[in-house]
């Protein structure tokens, strides 16, 4: 039944949130809670009756409402359009703080004058507002847009096209989005599409029959079985190799392909996720991405925020990897240590937060860990090598081939990064795997 907060309340308007599953509560112009329904006190705890609750207070521990705060406030945008408006907020409740999508419903009356609104609340779980080791983390304003726009796509079909600077957690929203998809209960496949050959990769996604290639001494089924009404997730889609986007294009619009050696025909039925650190539109205009393929992975663009766009989440960002970097023992970090990680840019971005981290945890004498300790996990030298040493002066006599040019390049950067290839490879725009086959390759190496 019906929590009835306001006494002045007309039974049938509160009787009204019953018909919502969701949490509800009934607001009226003043932003004053007039009651909620089940499925709110469930979801967020009771309301003290005649407590003159406002939203804004209870949802937020606001003062004022969410729109002088700094927030968007969907009261206010329902009231000014006279329609049904929606934002996502992080809302406190009795377990901490949550990611909310807020959807406000003006009730007007017979005279068509606007008299309450409905807002109805739906916790959302692909993120998470409070420490946690297992899903993205964050309540900055650039994460909670970047949530909204995984939440709305999530139940639909639709491709997504992840979008954004090397570490920024393109993997972690792929798998939120999953979870939050009807797929869930399927199959979630990653290709790493990075220094795969064109062989390479038709024969990992489509698999191969024996014979079919030198080595090929078994049939091997490909990725696109174990995805098979699942999803895919192609990440680092800008390096699949040019001779293979026609096949892979061919894919997505017949949704019928052949393992390599086979005639046999197969189809594939799954939801697509791509992710690229690179600038695709640049890359079809210089002839090295395919315009059709690119429009046809481009369905719903995600862009995920660097780290320097988000700093309002550095430190809970900080501590949930450091949870999960810990396992059982347990380290405090710092007011100052916070506050030096501050100052850093963060060109490789959350996975060059995780680095530091991880070196913290190894220096640390105890499990505080301090500014001191920080500055010496971003401060760490990299010796160079004697081959890297008796390199240096040929550099300066002669020209050297390219390939040469680069190699010396990825040496110098990774020296300037302290041994973080992670980080080396953000800087150098291109995927922790092309880095290490590049050094690899510039080692006699394969």
């Amino acid at each position: 039944m019906s929590q009835i907060i306001a006494s002045d309340t007309d039974p049938r308007l509160a009787h009204m949130l019953e018909g919502h599953e969701c949490p509800a509560i009934l607001v009226d112009m003043d932003y004053r809670i007039l009651a909620a329904n089940d499925a709110y006190r469930d979801s967020f705890g009771e309301i003290p009756a005649d407590s003159d609750a406002h939203c804004f207070q209870v949802s937020h521990g606001y003062s004022v409402p969410c729109d002088q705060a700094g927030e968007s406030c969907p009261l206010a945008a329902a009231r000014n359009s006279g329609q049904r408006e929606r934002v996502l907020h992080v809302h406190l409740t009795a377990t901490g703080r949550q990611h909310v999508d807020v959807e406000m419903l003006p009730i007007h009356g017979a005279d068509g004058k606007l008299l309450y609104f409905v807002e109805l609340l739906k916790p959302v779980y692909l993120a998470s507002a409070e420490l946690n080791t297992q899903q993205m983390v964050g309540r900055s304003a650039a994460f909670n847009e970047l949530v909204n726009q995984l939440n709305l796509v999530a139940p639909h079909d639709t491709s997504v096209l992840l979008l954004g600077e090397s570490g920024t957690g393109k993997e972690l929203a792929a798998q939120a989005i999953h979870r939050a998809s009807q797929r869930r209960d399927q199959a979630l496949v990653t290709v790493e599409c990075a220094g795969l050959s064109d062989t390479l990769f038709e024969s990992e996604l489509f698999g191969h029959t024996k014979g079919a290639f030198t080595g090929a001494t078994q049939n091997k089924p490909g990725l696109l079985e174990a995805a098979h009404q699942g999803t895919l997730f192609l990440d680092e889609i800008g390096d699949v190799p040019l001779g293979m986007q026609v096949k892979l294009l061919r894919l997505l619009e017949t949704g019928a392909y052949r393992a390599v050696g086979s005639t046999q025909l197969r189809s594939a039925e799954f939801r697509l996720i791509c992710a690229t650190h690179k600038d695709l539109p640049a890359m079809v205009e210089r002839g090295e991405f395919r315009r059709d393929l690119y429009y046809r992975i481009n369905a719903f663009p995600v862009h995920l925020p660097a780290l320097r766009e988000r700093r309002d989440d550095l430190p809970l960002l900080a501590r949930s990897i450091l949870g999960k970097l810990a396992g059982e023992k347990r380290f405090h970090l710092t007011d100052s240590a916070i506050r030096r990680l501050s100052r850093e840019s963060f060109p490789g971005n959350i996975r060059e937060l995780r680095n530091i981290l991880e070196r913290a945890i190894i220096f640390a004498h105890s499990n505080i860990l301090d500014a001191r300790v920080l500055e010496r996990c971003l401060t760490l030298p990299i010796p160079a090598t004697a081959a890297e040493s008796a390199a240096a002066p040929d550099r300066q006599a002669a020209w050297t081939n390219l390939k040469t040019r680069e190699l010396q390049y990825l040496l110098d950067l990774l020296r300037h990064c302290g041994g973080d290839k992670e980080q080396a490879a953000a800087i150098a725009g291109i995927s922790l795997r092309s880095l290490y086959r590049k050094l690899g390759a510039g080692n006699g190496t394969q």
